[in-house]
């Protein structure tokens, strides 16, 4: 696998374990408020996710290539 792709995946970690570590009661409230969301906003609220994440890559993916 490239290591770019590990790279981003510690990247990732890192980030999401920042929220119980800094925040835990926030973190704690906001995993239960999002727990009574239906499946439909859940999968919305994914699906955008997964568009900002392309979105991202392909924007520092091309920056990257341009300067290279």
């Amino acid at each position: 696998m490239n290591s770019t792709i590990w790279l981003a995946l510690a990247l990732v970690l890192v980030l999401e374990g920042l929220g119980p570590m800094l925040f835990p009661r926030g973190w704690r409230s906001m995993i239960h408020a999002l727990t009574r969301l239906p499946d439909h906003l859940l999968r919305r609220f994914g699906g955008g996710l997964v568009v900002a994440g392309i979105v991202v890559y392909y924007m520092i993916s091309t920056h990257i290539q341009g300067v290279s």
